[in-house]
């Protein structure tokens, strides 16, 4: 099983990738919560180089209060991240796959909600 959603954008800067994956979480009903720009921490902490690295906190709203109104617990889990890095030949989107994360918890109603999150969260990763 993939724990994560995957997609290589190429002919594309790190900043327009992340300007598209904004928009296309935003059309799904995601809103970005955090962001930690690894490579300028990294730089800042360790005094070292890598390449572009981000990783974006996004939440569905809607689907996190109905997941938290079934399982308290599950914002351990919460938000959803999606990391954007340089790789050969373009920027990679990566997505948390939430039926993956969810499989530590035995509740056949939050993981159909986790399900709905993958399809969205799948559907805003084609978008990009």
């Amino acid at each position: 099983m993939s724990y994560t959603i995957n997609r290589t954008i190429t002919g594309a800067s790190v900043d327009e990738v992340d300007a598209r994956t904004r928009a296309a979480l935003a059309a799904k009903g995601f809103g970005v919560l955090t962001e930690i720009d690894v490579q300028a921490t990294m730089k800042k902490k360790l005094d070292v180089e890598m390449p572009a690295y981000r990783i974006l906190g996004a939440c569905n709203p809607g689907m996190a209060h109905k997941a938290i109104g079934m399982e308290p617990r599950v914002g351990a889990m919460l938000p959803c991240n999606v990391i954007l890095r340089a790789v050969d030949g373009g920027i990679e989107v990566s997505a948390i796959d939430p039926v993956a994360s969810m499989q530590a918890i035995d509740n056949a109603d939050l993981k159909a909600v986790a399900a709905q999150v993958r399809e969205l969260l799948g559907e805003a990763v084609k978008a990009i």
